[in-house]
């Protein structure tokens, strides 16, 4: 699978290929896979797709970009007040 999702482009490079397989990024067909040694059959390559609810294929914000939009949301509404 880590080889896959590197040559499909959706990775920047076989390490990173591997973190996104880890971190839950990575889908076949309707299952998230979270083992970057996963044997992909020929017929479930076409699958081989960010998952539905990763940041990357534009699910939920992460943790650090939520609290960014936080942040500043409060600095908007604390510049406000004054």
């Amino acid at each position: 699978l880590q080889t896959k999702v590197f040559k499909m482009k959706l990775s920047r490079s076989i390490h990173h290929a591997r973190v996104l397989i880890r971190q839950r990024h990575i889908r076949v067909g309707k299952q998230i896979v979270n083992v970057p040694s996963y044997l992909v059959r020929t017929e479930s390559e076409k699958y081989i797709d960010y998952a539905i609810n990763s940041p990357i294929a534009g699910g939920n914000a992460g943790r650090v970009k939520r609290k960014n939009i936080r942040k500043a949301a409060e600095k908007a509404a604390g510049g406000e007040e004054e």
